[in-house]
């Protein structure tokens, strides 16, 4: 199947579901940070208690990545590029507050469940975004499925690792 011209209708229609889910919502938290509650300064403030330093460089470049790709995977333009910045801020997520609460979501502190489940819709419109998004239309990022899953993953993965490694610095129990 050439998948610049022959997406089926009904695997398009349910990226697009997932696309308009997953854009809008990631797109609400980076807005969160930047116009909402405790705005960059509370971000800020908070990634730095976690251990995310400096914390107001991390909290502009986690708002940021989170309004982009909530527009890029809305709109479904550099769609395995969105979903592979998706996955990053996901495994960022659960590295750094997650990962010591569990599984469930409804544990005390929220375990890795949500954040898990996000990163693993994410793979979803990383195969191809669909007949109805501008990927589709302006012909960009036609790779093959498993290339698009492939680059997603790595830069995913890669991204939230260079994060990791570049600015988390766990706090040590007193």
């Amino acid at each position: 199947m050439n998948y610049a011209t022959g997406y089926p209708t009904a695997l398009s229609v349910v990226v697009l579901v997932v696309r308009l889910f997953l854009g809008p919502m990631i797109f609400a938290h980076g807005f969160q940070k930047f116009f909402r509650g405790g705005k960059i300064e509370g971000t800020a403030g908070w990634f730095h208690g976690i251990g995310v330093r400096p914390g107001r460089l991390n909290a502009y470049a986690a708002a940021t990545t989170e309004l982009g790709v909530g527009v890029l995977m809305t709109l479904g333009l550099l769609t395995p590029l969105a979903s592979a910045g998706l996955i990053s801020l996901m495994t960022v997520a659960v590295v750094t507050v997650h990962r010591h609460n569990g599984f469930f979501n409804f544990n005390k502190g929220q375990g890795v469940e949500y954040n898990m489940a996000v990163a693993v819709m994410a793979l979803v419109p990383s195969v191809g975004a669909g007949r109805y998004s501008l990927d589709h239309v302006w012909l960009i990022l036609h790779w093959s499925p498993w290339t698009n899953l492939l680059v997603t993953v790595a830069l995913g993965l890669g991204g939230a690792t260079a994060q990791l490694v570049a600015f988390y610095r766990p706090p040590t129990a007193d």
